[in-house]
Formats: structure tokens, sequence, C-alpha cells
């Protein structure tokens, strides 16, 4: 590949990897493997200046502002850093800086792995704050959702005209490990590492979420001041500390020995820190020395970023455990020889999955090369295969769930394996909160707050007891449904803690009760969803309202019997065919009553395979996960008590004699309908037996169309699709 080629791939590479960065706050791949792309384009430039862009990434800085965020014109450029590698490139920044000036003093700080942000005050007050964004024109508007983080001060207690200060907001490892917990609770998605966190929760357009996730800012430099004046960056952050800001720990150094002592430290004790680190940063201390040496278009000249390699460490597997998380998950990890890394003794290190498993080829008794991604979470690089002990065999996930028994499945398209356990202890928390959500029972006020409450105090074991809370109202009221009280989000004006009502239950706990007993008639389909079957969603659940009387006859699906009886029509159309080429070339009437007699066969064959699951829409991966789950003890006795509660069990679909008019057509449907909700308009499809399908294809025959239609439109007038009102569709079935 030539220079030209090349530069171009890595400039592409750069914009797809800042995207993800900046604007997804999606990173794919680790800071440094990143900081050595950018190095490699910035050498290609500097040795070929005729091939630079004024659009190369290396002469921007950041990423866009998201076009739905408010944007906020900077005053101070919120530059990027430039990134240093070895001993040698740091001294080489210190002697130009100690060439400069007569004995500079430098500081060296850590470096927080967050959002960089900027915070302006006027009068003391905080009025506004941003985001990078571009770093020099523009950044996002996030006044209201900083406002939530406890250690950004509102006010400073002092009268300047203007402040602004820089920092970085941050997620510490604990409160990481909050979220994510509450994430697989409500099957949202969990975050891969606490800076993705941080950065996709000051986007929310809620400010409670923000208050929710416990984040933090650390504010590293003083901007712009008006009515006060430094002399120094110490003199700043040992100012700024006494007004309520959390500032960064700071190492005073005069030469390059002690710059790199400093850095050093910083590196072996980086994993005692409950946040996460991504380098260190050495400045200039003096304030008018760094007027003096400006910046370039990306970087200061008077600050540069050490980046610390990734510390990889031999170690061998002890074991492979199976663990099951709050969603069914099973996650296998493997049990280390404890080895230090990044400050900490890691012990243990996940593999994810099967997938993960089999790439690698790990083993028990393997030696691993481990190392820290992200400088906090330890994963497995590689085997060193030579060192492999003879007779080691390769590790399988086990298909049984370790915790309560039950089949362990894995997902169509998907790398996860699940527990099918209706009463696994493992994940009954996040299996009633899936119940009771609007896409399943729909009890309105069983949230995940009042699931944890209520099982935490032992009145839900499992999913029918909710139909037996009823039996408890008169303690739901004086002891209260809801969970822990939340911390208080915000203070009044005047800086004193609001004033908290005294809690009445009796309310709540009567709308809960009555959501509870309104659930029990919702349709066969809601409750197969709310099981929380491995690969058995809403459409499924659907489709076997369709075709099954109730839940009993569903429950009679048999995989074994599916699989014996595929055989079976497998050779019956196999002898048919044969008979009928044969009845070609002569018309015996024993032929003729063998083919008759096969037919027959053949219908009942397909009859049966109908019962247990064989219908269009219905793959063998869910066939599979519907019997094994019915199957299971626990789940029948769930069934029974449900039953006796009077859940719902009968089908309100398949015993219709249903108008066929739609027959043959795909819907989409897309935008808010004027007098119909989407499951109503669903509804209404399936029962003149048309299809609702998620997306536009070339097999949708209709897009129905509500006010604020979205990409769907556009892709469907592309496509020549027909888009039709509400009024056009209730036409057709007029």
């Amino acid at each position: 590949m030539d220079i030209v080629d090349r530069i171009k791939e890595l400039r592409e590479k750069i914009e797809y990897h800042n995207k993800k960065y900046f604007e997804e706050d999606a990173p794919e791949i680790t800071d440094y493997e990143y900081d050595l792309i950018f190095r490699e384009l910035n050498n290609l430039e500097q040795q070929h200046p005729e091939l630079v862009s004024p659009e190369s990434p290396t002469k921007k800085v950041g990423g866009k502002t998201k076009r739905e965020a408010k944007k906020i014109a900077h005053d101070v450029p919120m530059l990027s850093l430039d990134d240093r590698f070895s001993r040698e490139e740091v001294a080489d920044f210190i002697t130009k800086i100690q060439k400069e000036f007569k004995e500079p003093v430098f500081i060296v700080e850590y470096k927080i792995d967050g959002l960089s942000v900027a915070l302006r005050y006027r009068d003391g007050n905080f009025v506004e704050g941003m985001t990078r964004g571009d770093g020099v024109r523009y950044g996002e508007d996030i006044t209201e959702n900083l406002k939530m983080i406890d250690s950004v001060p509102l006010s400073i207690h002092e009268y300047l005209p203007y402040l602004e200060v820089r920092g970085e907001v941050y997620m510490d490892n604990e409160a990481f490990e909050a979220v994510n917990e509450r994430q697989e609770e409500i099957e949202g998605k969990t975050f891969a590492n606490p800076r993705n966190c941080a950065a996709g929760t000051m986007r929310q357009l809620d400010p409670n979420v923000v208050a929710e996730r416990d984040l933090s800012i650390l504010v590293f430099n003083l901007q712009a001041v008006q009515g006060k004046e430094f002399t120094s960056h110490a003199e700043t952050l040992d100012w700024l500390s006494t007004k309520g800001f959390l500032v960064p720990q700071y190492i005073k150094c005069t030469s390059e020995k002690e710059v790199w002592d400093a850095i050093t430290l910083i590196g072996e004790t980086r994993g005692d820190l409950p946040f996460g680190i991504d380098g260190a940063v050495v400045k200039l201390d003096n304030l008018a020395d760094r007027e003096r040496l400006g910046a370039s278009s990306k970087v200061p000249r008077w600050a540069i970023a050490y980046k610390y390699p990734p510390e990889e460490k031999p170690t061998k597997v002890l074991n492979i455990e199976v663990n099951v998380g709050r969603t069914g998950r099973l996650t296998p990890l493997a049990i280390l020889e404890p080895v230090r890394l990044a400050g900490t003794t890691v012990s243990r290190a996940s593999l994810h999955n099967q997938d993960q498993i089999d790439r690698l080829d790990i083993r028990i008794g393997d030696t691993v090369i481990v190392r820290k991604a992200a400088e906090i979470i330890p994963e497995i690089i590689r085997v060193i295969k030579e060192q492999r002990p003879e007779g080691n065999v390769p590790f399988k996930i086990p298909d049984r769930c370790p915790v309560c028994g039950a089949p362990a499945l894995r997902g169509e398209d998907v790398a996860d394996i699940r527990c099918s356990g209706i009463n696994c202890p493992a994940q009954l928390a996040r299996l009633i909160i899936h119940f009771a959500s609007r896409d399943a029972m729909d009890i309105e006020g069983l949230g995940p707050a009042a699931v944890h409450s209520l099982m935490d105090k032992g009145y839900i074991r499992n999913i029918a007891d909710i139909y037996y809370l009823k039996n408890y109202r008169d303690e739901f009221i004086a002891n209260g449904i809801t969970p822990r009280p939340r911390k208080e989000l915000a203070l009044r004006k005047d800086g004193q803690p609001r004033k908290q009502k005294e809690p009445d239950y009796t309310a709540s706990t009567d709308n809960l009760l009555s959501a509870i007993e309104r659930s029990k008639d919702q349709s066969l389909e809601r409750l197969i969803n709310g099981f929380g079957i491995p690969n058995i969603g809403k459409h499924t659940g659907s489709i076997l309202e369709d075709n099954f009387p109730d839940i009993h006859a569903i429950a009679m699906i048999s995989y074994d019997k599916y699989k014996q009886l595929k055989e079976t029509e497998k050779q019956l159309k196999k002898e048919r065919s044969r008979l009928q080429k044969k009845l070609k070339a002569s018309t015996m009437t024993e032929d003729l009553n063998m083919l008759n007699d096969v037919n027959k066969k053949l219908s009942n064959v397909e009859k049966e395979l109908k019962a247990n699951g064989d219908i269009k829409g219905i793959g063998e991966v869910s066939i599979k996960a519907i019997s094994n789950f019915f199957a299971e003890p626990q789940t029948r006795v769930i069934l029974e008590r449900l039953e006796q509660a009077g859940v719902n069990m009968k089908s309100r679909s398949s015993s219709k004699v249903n108008d066929n008019r739609l027959e043959g057509a795909t819907f989409v449907l897309t935008g808010t309908l004027p007098t119909l909700s989407r499951e109503e308009a669903s509804q209404i499809i399936k029962e003149h037996c048309g299809r609702v399908a998620g997306s536009v294809s070339k097999k949708t025959t209709y897009l129905l169309a509500g006010e604020g239609a979205g990409d769907k439109m556009n892709k469907a007038q592309s496509l020549g699709i027909k888009i039709i009102t509400e009024d056009e569709f209730l036409n057709m079935i007029d």
C-alpha cells in the first residue's frame, strides 16, 4: 500500500472511531489502540506535508455536537492534549520547556477517563455547562444534567462577574456496577465501561436519570476568570478546592527525573483508585508562561498527556466457573492464579460466552496472557498454547442452569446462553419485572423498585405470588410497598434540604392491587411473553395464541415428538414422490391406493406437527425452548397457581372465525395514529388475517403512517410501497 492510500485509510479509521467515541459513546477499540493509529497518521503527515489536509482528524478536536442538542458557543477552546508514550518523549517536552524558561515548574496529575465539560458561573452562580463538542466553536448544552451531579457547586460563595472551569465527568467503579445491575434487571442496554456510561448519561434528556446514576466531576483547569488573578496552575487548583470543587491531586516537579517519577507513581497506584484513568498529564505551572507558549489548532504547547501502555502478564487458568446473572445469562468466569496487574491483584476474568471461549480456545490448566481493558476490567487476550498441559479438553458451558437445573438455551443469532427456569433464584427479580412490564401483563406500579421492595420483604417468591398480594393489603399500607427512599435530588434555593412529606401508601397500594386484578384478563399472547421464555417474545406469543386454544395445549408441545414427526414426514414425502413418479408410467390400482394411504398418513403427521409447534413463524429453536419450559416441574406449579388465581389462560383469537380480507398483506406501522394505538391497529390486522412486521422491506404491502412518521416513511417511499392513513386502513376492513 502506498503512502497516499495508507493516509486515506488511517483518516477513515480515525473518523469512524471518533464518531463511535464522541457521538455514540460506544468505542470499539481501546484508547491506547486509537492513540497508536492517530500517531501513525500524524507522523506520516509530518513526513509528507504535501498530503496534509485541513479536514484531516489531526487538525480537528473532538467530534461533532449532536444534531438534536442545543449548541453553546465556546468562549475558551476546549483543546485535546498531545499524547506521549515513552520516557524519551516526555523528556523531549521537558527539555523544550526548560530551554524556553528559566527553572520552570511542572504539575503532574492523573488524567480522568470521562466526558470533558466546561462550567460557567456568573456572579458566583452556576448558569451554564457544555460538552467539548468540536472543541473550538460549539459544545452541547448539558446544564440541567450537570445540576444533578452532587459535586457540581451550584454557587461558589464569592462574587465574581465570570468564571469558567473545565472538568471531567466520570463514574466511579462502584456506581458503574450498580448502573449495569439496574440495566440488566430492566433488560436495558448495559455499558462496556464507566467512561461510556458517564458520557451516555450526560446526554440523557431526563435529568433524573443523571441523578440516579451517581456521577462525579473533577475540575482540572480554570479556563477564564474575571475579578480575580492567579499566577500558577497549582494556585488555581488550591483556590477551586476551597470553593467546593473536586480537583485532582497534583505533584510539583522541577526536573525531568521528578516528572518521570511522578508519572511512574501514578501508574503504579492507578489500580487503587476508585475510578478509571487513561494516563497522566504534565503541565507547565506558570500561567503567564503558558500564555506565551500558546497553542496549535488542536493542542496546547504547555501540556502533554502520557499514556500508559496496557500492562500484560501471564497467569494460569485454575478453573472455569459458570455464573447466572440477573437476566438468566450464563457467564463463564476464569479463575486465575492471582497476578498483580495495574496496581491490583487479579484472580478472575470474564470469558463472556461460549464463542469467546472457542475463539481463544481457553481450557482449564492453560497459561494465558491477561490485561486490564480500559485499566479496569481484567480480560484474557490469548493462550500460550506451547505451555498447554497434555490431556486438557475444550470447555463447554453446561446445557442446564447451575443454579436451578432448568435447561440453558442459546438464542437464535446471539451468543448468550440463558437459563429457562421460571423460578430460578438468580434471575427471579428480572423475570418478575419483565412479567409486569408494559409489553407483558402491563401491571402499572409494579416496576423494579416495587418488585425489589416486595421481594426483600418476602411477599414475592415467584410470578404466581403477584396474584395473592391482595391478602396483604393492610400490611402494605402500614409498612409501604415502595423501595428504599431515594436520595434528595436537589436542595432548595437557600441551600437547605427539601422538606419531605410523610408517606401515605393507601392510594399506591390500592392502585397496584387494582392493576394486578385487571391484568388477570390480559391476552394469552401477553401471558406467554411475560414468562420470559428464551427466544419467545410478543410476536411468537401472538402466533401461539392464533393457533392454540389455551396455555395447556401449548404446554403439550414436545420437541422430541416434533423431531420424530419431522423424520416421519420426510420419509412419507419421499415415499409419496416415488409413488407419484411410478403412477406417471402406470395407473395400477394398488399404487394409487398406496398413494392415498401415504397422503392420509402425511395429513395426520402434519396435524400432529402443528400441535407440536410446527407453524409458520416458529422455528425449531423456539419449539425446543417452549417444550423445555413447559416440561419443567416449576413451570407446572406456577401455571396451576396462576389458574387458581383467575389469570386468563385461554386464547381469544384461535377460536374466532376471522375475516380474512387482509390475508397475504404485510403491514408496517409508524408514527402516532389519530385514534388507534399501535397495539389496537396490530390486533385489527391480525383479526383480519394480515401480518404485522417491525421494519419496511420489499415484502411490505402497506405502511400505516400517523403523525411523526420517521425513517420508515422514507424507506417505504424509496421502495414504492403504498402509504395509507388510519382512515384508509379502516375503510379497508369496513
